[in-house]
């Protein structure tokens, strides 16, 4: 009676194989800033939902932290992309038009200006718009980890905002100098992580099995534009160099288990109604992070 009872209570094959199976690595996601060119972030958490791997942590700076954001708080890729052609198609896509009008192109009445706060354009339609397609207010509502990346006025310093409000942090995160108003929060004047930390790998790294960092970071190719850039695309270019020299150096000292770099050639920082354009210059990229991916996932069960 006690032999039976004994092999009543023992495992099956198929339990044994499961206990055996190795835990799933642990991921770290590093997204970076870029503005429009930040849109390719869709289809590389698109391969992440393809493969079923769920980041333990996310780190952004700018519109990597809005996508980081957005993610965390229950989208997938597919979602995030219709939240990003619906903006493209809005009337509060104002900042697409803007370089346009740097170049001479009117748009009188279609900008709501922030002069006032140290800004060219109000920032909150933005933040509304993306406020109703998540119901996460605080980091604390979040599913995954989200560290967001802005930067101190004063000090230069590199701030990690990872409690609290949601949408105030990713306002600082992305407050580009002379475009977006910078944010005071705890006694700090707060503006675009990028001038500081534009590829956050490092606050994810020596905690996850596998830190992945995606450069969004554009290029600039003589004859790209039609014509010269104007002041508003100068300013944003030499803002763009400054990040990629940032990203440069902390790829030199400690990088990343699994860095892509996407191409983002012809893509203005403003350009959100090109989503389509930055998603298919992404696919190659795309590519190179599944079969990356499922090398070091692959590396990790045999280890």
């Amino acid at each position: 009676m006690l032999f039976a009872v004994v092999l009543a209570a023992a495992p099956g094959p198929a339990a044994l194989f499961a206990s055996a199976a190795p835990p799933a690595p642990s991921i770290g996601l590093a997204l970076g800033s870029g503005g429009a060119a930040g849109l390719a972030h869709i289809a590389m958490l698109e391969v992440f939902d393809e493969l079923e791997l769920r980041p333990q942590a996310i780190a952004g700076t700018s519109i990597g932290a809005v996508m980081g954001a957005l993610y965390a708080g229950g989208l997938d890729a597919a979602e995030i992309g219709a939240v990003f052609r619906e903006f493209g198609g809005s009337r509060l896509d104002l900042l697409s038009g803007l370089l346009e009008a740097d170049g001479g192109s009117p748009v009188t009445g279609l900008l709501e200006t922030d002069l006032i706060n140290g800004g060219l354009v109000d920032i909150d339609g933005f933040l509304e718009f993306l406020g109703g397609k998540i119901e996460a207010r605080t980091f604390a509502d979040l599913e995954i980890e989200l560290s967001v990346v802005a930067t101190d006025y004063w000090t230069g310093e590199t701030r990690v905002i990872s409690e609290g409000e949601l949408f105030p942090a990713l306002a600082a995160s992305m407050a580009v100098p002379a475009l977006f108003a910078p944010v005071e929060r705890g006694g700090a004047l707060l503006v675009d992580g990028g001038t500081s930390n534009p590829l956050p790998f490092d606050l994810l790294q020596g905690r996850h099995d596998i830190v992945v960092a995606v450069d969004v970071t554009g290029s600039r190719r003589a004859g790209d534009d039609e014509a010269s850039p104007g002041m508003l695309e100068m300013l944003f270019k030499t803002f763009e160099i400054m990040q990629q020299s940032l990203i440069a150096l902390r790829l030199a000292g400690d990088p990343p288990d699994i860095y892509i770099k996407v191409d983002t050639s012809g893509i203005r920082l403003l350009d959100f109604n090109r989503i389509d354009q930055v998603l298919e210059q992404a696919a190659p990229a795309a590519q190179e992070l599944r079969r990356r991916l499922e090398e070091h996932v692959q590396r990790a069960a045999r280890d």
